[in-house]
C-alpha cells in the first residue's frame, strides 16, 4: 500500500499541513522541523504527487529552459548546471531548443507558460518588445540579453572583447576582423560595439564582417573574405566559428598564428583539443545556469527583478602571435610560453 501524507505526518509528529508545506514551500518550515519530516518521508518511501500538489498551490515545479541552439557547445554546460541546481531546489528543467528562430522561440515559450512556473530563455532572438510581451504571461529570467526592467544574467563579453583586441594590439597587430555573430544577437552587438572601441582607441582598423549564423561551417566558409581584407588578426563571435576558420586557413596554407592570429569566445572543451590550441573569451556558463535558476525562484518568490553580469576572462593560447607592427624586442619563446594558459 502507497505510503501517503498522513503517514509522514504521524511518523514524525507533525500536522499534514506541515508536511505539505515542506514539499511545496520548504523555506516556510522550520529548518529542524523540515529535515525531520524530510528524513522520514525518506525512510518511509514517501513520493509527492506532483499533479496534486499543482492543484493545491498553483506551482508545477517545472521549469523551461529555452536555448538559441542546443547543438552549440556553449549551451550544454549552463543547461546542465541549471537542471542540477533546480533539482536541489526540487524542480524540473524541461529543455527546448529555437534553432536560431526568433518565430520558433515565440511559439515555445507559449507553449510552455502553462506549464511551467516559469522560463530562463538563453541568447533570445525575438525582439525586446516580444520579451517584454512574454514576461506579462509568465514569469522568466534572460540569460545573455539586457532589458531594462527585465531580470537578466549576462556574461561581460564586452570585457572579454576588449581584453581579447588588446591582446591582439599588443601584438603588434593594426588590422583586425571581427567574424561577426547573428542579427538580433545582444551579445554579438556587446562584442562588435566593444571591439570596435578598443581597436578605434588605438588607432586601429577593425573590419565587420557578417552578420553570420553562429557555426563552424560559417567560420570555415569566411576564410577567404578574411584574407582578402588583408587583416592580420581575427576575433569570432564564438569559439565554433573560430575554430573552423583556423582550420579553412591551415587548409589553404595560412600558417596561424604565423600569419593570422585567431581568437574566439566561449572556452568550448573543443578550443583546447584544435592545434594550435584556441586563444579565447572564457565565458561563465555554468554560474550562469545556476544563477539564472536562483533568481527565477526568487523572483517567484518575492518579486526580485535584478539584472547580474558575470566576468569573462582572456585564455591565451597559441593560436595568437606576433603581428607585423610587434615591439622591437623580440618575443622570445621563453616570454611566449609565459603568456600561455594551457
Amino acid at each position: 500500500m502507497a505510503v501517503t501524507i498522513r503517514d509522514v505526518a504521524r511518523a514524525s509528529g507533525v500536522h499534514i499541513s506541515t508536511v505539505s508545506r515542506t514539499f511545496s514551500a520548504p523555506h516556510l518550515v522550520n529548518p529542524e522541523t523540515r529535515s525531520r519530516v524530510l528524513a522520514t518521508a525518506e525512510q518511509l518511501g514517501y513520493r509527492p504527487n506532483r499533479a496534486a500538489r499543482a492543484l493545491i498551490t498553483g506551482r508545477t515545479h517545472n521549469i523551461g529552459l529555452i536555448v538559441a541552439d542546443i547543438a552549440n557547445p556553449f549551451f550544454p554546460p549552463l543547461i546542465k548546471a541549471a537542471e542540477t541546481h533546480a533539482r536541489r531546489r526540487d524542480y524540473h528543467v524541461f529543455v527546448a531548443d529555437t534553432d536560431e528562430d526568433p518565430i520558433v522561440e515565440l511559439d515555445l515559450v507559449q507553449a510552455l507558460a502553462k506549464q511551467v512556473d516559469g522560463i530562463l530563455l538563453c541568447s533570445p532572438r525575438m525582439s525586446d518588445d516580444q520579451i517584454e510581451q512574454v514576461r506579462r504571461e509568465v514569469p522568466l529570467v534572460v540569460i545573455n540579453r539586457m532589458i531594462t526592467g527585465l531580470p537578466a544574467v549576462v556574461m561581460d563579453v564586452g570585457h572579454g572583447a576588449r581584453e581579447a583586441v588588446r591582446h591582439l594590439l599588443d601584438l603588434g597587430h593594426r588590422h583586425l576582423v571581427y567574424l561577426a555573430g547573428p542579427r538580433g544577437s545582444w551579445t554579438n552587438r556587446e562584442i562588435r560595439r566593444a571591439a570596435g572601441a578598443t581597436a578605434r582607441a588605438a588607432g586601429a582598423e577593425l573590419t565587420v564582417l557578417g552578420p553570420n549564423q553562429p557555426v563552424e561551417e560559417t567560420g570555415a566558409a569566411s576564410a577567404e573574405a578574411v584574407l582578402r581584407t588583408g587583416a592580420t588578426a581575427v576575433l569570432a563571435y564564438n569559439d565554433l566559428m573560430a575554430i573552423g576558420l583556423l582550420q579553412s586557413l591551415q587548409d589553404r596554407g595560412v600558417d596561424v598564428p604565423g600569419q593570422v592570429s585567431v581568437v574566439g569566445i566561449d572556452d568550448i572543451a573543443y578550443s583546447v583539443l584544435v592545434r594550435p590550441r584556441l586563444t579565447t573569451v572564457a565565458n561563465p556558463t555554468a554560474t550562469a545556469g545556476r544563477t539564472a535558476v536562483d533568481m527565477l525562484l526568487q523572483q517567484g518568490d518575492d518579486g526580485a527583478t535584478g539584472q547580474v553580469t558575470l566576468r569573462t576572462d582572456l585564455i591565451i593560447r597559441n593560436s595568437t602571435g606576433p603581428g607585423p607592427y610587434a615591439p622591437a624586442v623580440a618575443i622570445t619563446a621563453e616570454v611566449a610560453a609565459a603568456h600561455v594558459k594551457e
